[in-house]
């Protein structure tokens, strides 16, 4: 079963219903075109509300941080035998790193890569 989530893009009456049921709710109406107007992000006014450090730890963007492009990783799409593959599934997770680490010592062991 694949893991990605399906995006469900709501016809007319769907939406009609989901706006009508927005509009209704006293506690959270929806914004006028005067406030969304108003809006500032968060990244200028943080720091003025919250103080510099609050701000830069709660606008730290999240992930590790991007490699310069030599060092990136590549998508590969290729074919294996399916026990090879099962076999390294069955190691658990970081199967892919341990295929790489696998082809990187083959290629060493072999002088194809210079040398680091």
């Amino acid at each position: 079963m694949s893991s990605k989530r399906k995006i469900h893009i709501p016809d007319s009456a769907e939406d009609q219903a989901l706006t009508l049921a927005a509009e209704s709710d006293a506690d959270n109406p929806p914004l006028t075109e005067k406030e969304l107007a108003e809006m500032q992000p968060a990244r200028e006014v943080l720091p003025k509300l919250a103080g510099e450090a609050v701000a830069r730890s709660l606008l730290k963007p999240r992930g590790r941080p991007a490699l310069p492009a030599d060092q990136r990783k590549v998508t590969l799409n290729m074919r294996a035998d399916r026990d090879v593959i099962e076999a390294f599934k069955a190691t658990g997770e970081g199967w892919q790193t341990r295929i790489n680490d696998v082809l990187r010592a083959y290629l060493k062991a072999h002088r194809m890569l210079p040398r680091e």
